[in-house]
């Protein structure tokens, strides 16, 4: 099978001194984490409970505990494989913490069997075992379930059952013997820091002091986190489930406490169900219901169980006879009990993971269910021991949200959204509905006009393509995809793409991240912050990379000097700013700043680019006075613009940058300018395909922090001679030696077959990586993906398959890129 991220096992040797930590809340992920970070020497862990042991009250106390592996997100199968591995391993008294009855989703729809050979394809990318099941397959393993009703089913040997509240307290012995001390009835009243730093915990029973502090206080995590000045984007919401009375199907002989669970644990996702077995009675959980935010306020901590809210029948109603539907022997049953639990939902689904930008040493894990626990504690042990974690968590980090993404009412109304969503089937390019529109561009009106398609990506309006292209004639050579692919798409991209090729396109790149950075200290920043060599003459564009200290790629760089003391900085999410923030001199010699909101800007790029922009301008736009990889600051008409002569799309052009105020007329200048040469708006769409008939990668999905330079096909971006930078001893040992594994060009045989990225591949007949971005090329004339393979699979002219909806569909690894690979056009 493909190789999934492992999170590494726990060194024998403590490290150099063990800072005093406190750990807020014993919930399952406190207590993982206390059991991960004595285990790697880290033993002054003091554990802050505001109830009893282990029963502490919080999600963990009520947690049906079904551990589901399969995800579209490979961190998160990573996670739930780690907690798999993991609690299979704990025992509580002879009894046992994981069963693993193994999971099974059923389909009752069309479109979910389709939907089920999706997950099989990310089940397979990431390593975890899984098979396709015919109907009576299904009902062989699960004999309560109407044969008659499902279609297909997905099942996961590997996946069960967790005891949380027993998986906690046995990693809460393993950390008190190591010296760990776990302490009830404390309520945290809040938290001490001096100079930036955290400095105590206060309780209503005394302070404690602390170098590091980590709040895992679950659905409480929004209270403690406002104590340390830190926005939570997490909502507490309430989920439905009941337990039956006993069923008679179920009335067999059980030897032993283990035997409360044979089935395998059951989702209906149709009907917004799951189901286990809780011995002779059958235990259902709902997400078919209304959204039940709740207020915290209104929680009294000191109830013995302030997360589990009274069942409200009526909500439940439509889903009892859902239920008994796909269960028929339910119908000799009843709801014995039920209640209102109490989860933590975030406004994208992932969890809240990370140091706190503004507060030193103070950490989250917040939004953790028990499927993660135990593979977010091990890489929160990682990144606070030894700097980073191993597996990817930029999906997960507290610091990737936009300021915007972190009001209340937005907060709110995603997360509320993401509940209703939590088992819908849901395409990658599918935007949610609202709250929109958060964040435009100056010339978004004038999209708007020519009919521009939007999609939403970090609160930005971007549009993917213009309606007001569909009269091209190219629209109507571009060739049909299938049904999955073409949503969220339209032939009129492909016509886009061709006239950028051919004429001239104008991009919105407007949502593209620039930071400024100054000072006299800038250079020095950059230079040890980045891989490639920065120290150039003013009017100097350099693509460079953010590594860690193992070499990985924290984000790749556009870096522009502007200035002796001046760059301005092409960067990717928010988790850029805050690590270079992180970064700056004490001394002061140096500032970063996002200066995203206050300007704007318009990629012209195309064999006409020249053509456009030069009658604009008295500055010299031509190939000798303004090269490629160079900057320089001028007019447009009457608008001051900072010109990058860099290409995302492999054509002549240049990036042209100007205030938020001069955006609208700039973008009406060149629109006028570029009537008389086909100019035409084009959206994200057409410039995916493009970046990838020129094998550009896209940080975040072509790339991580799991993957080094060398691997990734980077390498060039970085001078090993330079001097100092973060990750250059990793990348000195690992430039002695071949990668073994590479990110490779795959052309598919079938150029009407689009695939959308994390389908599996196959080498040689068997599961051997992913695919991270796919696009049809349309200059090309070809179906492109882009995927991570071993290296000994990525020799130009192998052959190989991209498992695709159950289907595999045959692919050469080719030579890249496949679009002017001698760099002609965009040197032109």
């Amino acid at each position: 099978m493909a190789a999934r991220p492992e999170v590494a096992p726990a060194p024998d040797v403590a490290p150099k001194g063990s800072p005093r930590v406190v750990v807020i809340g014993a919930g399952i992920v406190g207590c993982a984490l206390s059991d991960e970070l004595t285990a790697r020497g880290w033993t002054d862990v003091t554990v802050l409970e505001q109830g009893p042991l282990f029963a502490t009250g919080g999600s963990t106390s009520h947690a049906p505990g079904l551990v589901f592996q399969t995800n579209a997100s490979r961190t998160m199968t990573a996670f739930a494989a780690c907690t798999v591995r993991k609690y299979s391993g704990l025992e509580l008294d002879g009894q046992w913490c994981f069963r693993q009855v193994g999971g099974l989703e059923v389909a009752t729809t069309p479109e979910r069997v389709e939907e089920l050979k999706r997950r099989h394809g990310y089940a397979t990318a990431w390593g975890v075992e899984s098979r396709l099941l015919d109907p009576a397959e299904c009902a062989e393993l699960h004999p309560l379930l109407d044969r008659d009703r499902v279609l297909a089913g997905f099942h996961t040997p590997g996946d069960g059952l967790a005891n949380a509240v027993r998986a906690a307290e046995a990693q809460a012995r393993r950390a008190t013997a190591r010296g760990a001390r776990f302490l009830p009835r404390h309520t945290v009243t809040g938290i001490e820091s001096s100079g930036g730093r955290v400095t105590a915990v206060v309780t209503d029973r005394g302070t404690f002091a602390a170098d590091i502090v980590v709040s895992c206080a679950g659905f409480w995590g929004p209270r403690i986190s406002r104590m340390a000045g830190l926005t939570l984007p997490l909502l507490p919401m309430a989920h439905q489930y009941a337990r039956t009375t006993p069923l008679p199907a179920l009335a067999r002989s059980r030897a032993t406490e283990a035997d409360e669970a044979l089935l395998p644990i059951l989702r209906h996702q149709d009907r917004d169900l799951y189901f286990r077995e809780h011995a002779d009675r059958i235990g259902i959980g709902s997400y078919a219901h209304r959204p039940m935010p709740v207020d915290l306020d209104r929680l009294a901590a000191g109830d013995v169980m302030p997360s589990m809210l009274p069942f409200t029948e009526e909500d439940f109603a439509p889903s009892w006879r859902d239920a008994r539907e796909l269960l028929p022997p339910l119908a000799r049953s009843k709801v014995e009990e039920g209640f209102n639990g109490i989860f933590s939902f975030t406004p994208d689904g992932f969890p809240l993971l990370g140091e706190a930008p503004q507060l030193r040493g103070f950490w989250v894990a917040e939004a953790v269910w028990v499927t993660h626990s135990a593979g977010v504690a091990a890489a929160m042990a990682e990144w606070l021991v030894d700097g980073r974690p191993r597996t990817d968590v930029h999906e997960c980090d507290i610091n990737r949200f936009e300021e915007v993404q972190l009001a209340p009412s937005y907060v709110h109304r995603r997360s509320c959204r993401n509940f209703v969503e939590v088992y819908d089937i849901l395409h990658p390019l599918q935007p949610a509905e609202e709250p929109r529109p958060l964040r435009v561009s100056p010339f978004h009106q004038r999209q708007r006009e020519l009919g521009g398609c939007f999609l939403e990506s970090g609160g930005w309006e971007r549009p993917h393509w213009y309606e007001a292209n569909a009269g091209l004639p190219a629209v109507r050579g571009i060739p049909p995809r299938g049904a999955w692919a073409s949503r969220y798409w339209s032939p009129i991209a492909g016509a886009e793409a061709l006239a950028t090729r051919e004429r001239v396109g104008l991009f919105d790149m407007t949502p593209l991240r620039r930071l400024e950075v100054t000072g006299p200290g800038a250079l020095a920043l950059l230079q040890r912050a980045t891989s490639n060599q920065l120290d150039k003459p003013v009017g100097s564009v350099t693509y460079t990379l953010l590594l860690d200290e193992s070499g990985g790629v924290h984000s790749d760089l556009t870096v522009a000097r502007l200035g002796e003391h001046r760059f301005q900085v092409g960067a990717n999410t928010p988790l850029d700013l805050d690590r270079l923030t992180r970064l700056l001199p004490a001394d002061g010699t140096a500032q970063v700043r996002d200066i995203t909101a206050g300007t704007c800007c318009i990629g012209v790029w195309g064999p006409f680019a020249r053509d456009l922009v030069q009658p604009l301008t008295t500055a010299d736009f031509s190939h000798r006075g303004f090269s490629y990889f160079k900057a320089k600051q001028a007019y447009l008409g009457e608008v001051p613009v900072t010109a990058l002569r860099v290409s995302y799309v492999g054509e002549l052009g240049w990036e042209l940058y100007t205030s938020a105020d001069n955006g609208l007329r700039l973008w009406d200048m060149l629109w006028e300018e570029g009537r008389t040469l086909g100019a035409v708006a084009a959206g994200r769409s057409a410039f995916n395909s493009l970046r990838l008939e020129k094998g550009y990668r896209a940080w975040g999905t072509d790339l991580t922090t799991e993957h080094n330079p060398y691997e990734a096909g980077l390498g060039f971006a970085v001078r090993l001679d330079k001097g100092p930078f973060i990750g250059r001893d990793a990348l000195l040992a690992a430039a002695g030696s071949e990668p073994l594994r590479r990110l490779s060009c795959l052309v598919l045989d079938d150029p009407h077959a689009v695939v959308m990225g994390r389908e599996p591949v196959y080498a040689a007949g068997s599961p051997a990586g992913y695919v991270t971005s796919a696009a049809y090329g349309y200059t090309v004339g070809k179906s492109i993906a882009y995927a991570w393979l071993p290296a000994r699979a990525t020799v130009p002219g192998n052959r190989v398959e991209i498992e695709y909806f159950g289907e595999r569909l045959p692919a050469t690894v080719s030579a890249e890129p496949l679009f002017d690979p001698r760099m002609a056009c965009i040197r032109r």
